[in-house]
C-alpha cells in the first residue's frame, strides 16, 4: 500500500464530512447498479451488429434488430431485476446522446443541394403526413402518444424520430416498440417495391430519387431504394432524406409545446403553471448541424462519429426491447397498425403527386 492510501486509511472517519461519504456511497451504488444493465444492452447490440451481416437479416438495420432481440430475450428469459437501471440508463441518457450526434450526418449545404422546390416537397409532405396520421388516428381510436409515434416515424426518420419523439410525448415502453415494428414493416415494403414501381410511373432518376427520400421511412431504407435506381437516384434520395431528419428539431418542439398544452388543460392553479423542459438535445442537435456546416470535419471523424451513433440508439432500442411486453402489446389491437398502414399510403401517394406535378 502506498504511503498517501496509507494516511487516507489512517484518517479518523469521523474527520470526514458526512456529507462528501454519503455522496461517495450513492455514486459507487449508482455505477454499481447501472453496469450489469449497461452489459446486458451491450450484448443484445452485438448480437443484433453480428446479425446484421448475416445474409437474409441484412435489409433490416441493427436498431431494429436489437429491439426485437430485445424482446425476445425479456419474454423468454425474463429481464434481471439488478439489471434494470442500466437498461434505463441506455434507454434514456445514451439515446438523447446520440440523437444530438445525428447532427454531424447533416449540413445545410445538404439542404440547399435539392433547391427550393425539393426542400419544399420534403416539408409539405412531412406536415401534411404528421396531421393526417394524427388525425386519422383520433378518429379510429388509437392512443394519441401512440399515434404520435407512428405519425413522427412515418413522416420524418423512423426508429429514431420515434425514440426522439417520445422523449417529449412519454409513451409507454410497449408503444414505442408497436411503432418501430409497423414502421419498420412498412418501409421495408416501400424499399423493395418503390423501385419497382419505376417504369410505370414514368419516374427519371432526379424524381424518383427525390419522391424515395421524400417517403420511405429509415435512412437505410432510402439509401438502399434510392442506389437500387441508379447513382444519381441513390445521391438525391439520401439528400433528401437527411432533409427530413433535419426537421426532426422543430417537429420535436412542436410536440413539446402540444405536451405542455395538454399538460396544462388537465391541471389547474399552481400545477397548470408548471412548465415542463424543452429537450436539451434539439437544441444540441441544431448546434452541432450549424457546426458541421461552418466547419470541414474530416471524413474519418465523422465515419468514427456516425458509427457511434447508430451503436448508442441500437443500445437504446434494445433497451426498450428488454422492457416491453409482448402481452401489452397484443392489447393494442391492429388500430395501430392499420393507422400506420394508412399513413404509409399516405406519405407514399401525397409526395409522389407533389414530385409529379410540382417537381
Amino acid at each position: 500500500m502506498s504511503s498517501a492510501a496509507r494516511i487516507a486509511n489512517d484518517i479518523p472517519k469521523s474527520l470526514i464530512p458526512a456529507e462528501l461519504a454519503a455522496g461517495r456511497k450513492r455514486l459507487d451504488s449508482t455505477w454499481n447498479g447501472v453496469i450489469p444493465g449497461i452489459v446486458l444492452v451491450a450484448m443484445i447490440t452485438a448480437v443484433a451488429f453480428s446479425a446484421h451481416n448475416v445474409s437474409g437479416f441484412a435489409l433490416f438495420s441493427p436498431m431494429i434488430l436489437a429491439v426485437v432481440a430485445g424482446m425476445v430475450y425479456s419474454n423468454v428469459l425474463g429481464t434481471p431485476a439488478h439489471a434494470r437501471a442500466g437498461i434505463a440508463f441506455s434507454q434514456k441518457r445514451l439515446l438523447r446522446f446520440a440523437i444530438v450526434l445525428l447532427g454531424f450526418q447533416l449540413t445545410l449545404g445538404q439542404v440547399v443541394s435539392i433547391g427550393a422546390g425539393g426542400v419544399g416537397i420534403v416539408a409539405a409532405t412531412l406536415g401534411a403526413t404528421f396531421v393526417f396520421t394524427i388525425t386519422l388516428g383520433r378518429l379510429i381510436g388509437v392512443d394519441r402518444k401512440l399515434a404520435q409515434l407512428i405519425a413522427a416515424g412515418t413522416s420524418i426518420c423512423g426508429a429514431s424520430a420515434i425514440v426522439a419523439t417520445n422523449i417529449v410525448t412519454d409513451a409507454r415502453d410497449e408503444d414505442v416498440t408497436y411503432a418501430v415494428a409497423s414502421i419498420t414493416l412498412f418501409g421495408t415494403v416501400a424499399m423493395l417495391g418503390f423501385p419497382l414501381l419505376t417504369p410505370l410511373l414514368g419516374l427519371d432518376q432526379h424524381a424518383f430519387g427525390l419522391w424515395a427520400g421524400a417517403s420511405i421511412h429509415e435512412v437505410a431504407q432510402v439509401i438502399g431504394a434510392g442506389f437500387q435506381n441508379g447513382t444519381q437516384s441513390g445521391e438525391i434520395a439520401t439528400v433528401a432524406k437527411l432533409t427530413r431528419v433535419a426537421m426532426l428539431a422543430p417537429m420535436v418542439i412542436a410536440l413539446g409545446l402540444m405536451a405542455r398544452r395538454k399538460t396544462s388543460s388537465d391541471q389547474s392553479g399552481d400545477q397548470a403553471g408548471a412548465r415542463p423542459p424543452m429537450p436539451w438535445f434539439v437544441a444540441a442537435f441544431v448546434a452541432v448541424v450549424a457546426l458541421n456546416s461552418l466547419v470541414t470535419v474530416p471524413a474519418e471523424v465523422k465515419s468514427s462519429v456516425a458509427l457511434a451513433t447508430t451503436i448508442m440508439l441500437t443500445m437504446g432500442l434494445a433497451a426498450m426491447g428488454l422492457q416491453a411486453d409482448i402481452s401489452q402489446l397484443r392489447s393494442r389491437g391492429l388500430r395501430p397498425l392499420a393507422l400506420a398502414f394508412c399513413a404509409f399510403l399516405f406519405i407514399g401517394g401525397f409526395s409522389l403527386m407533389l414530385v409529379k406535378f410540382a417537381g
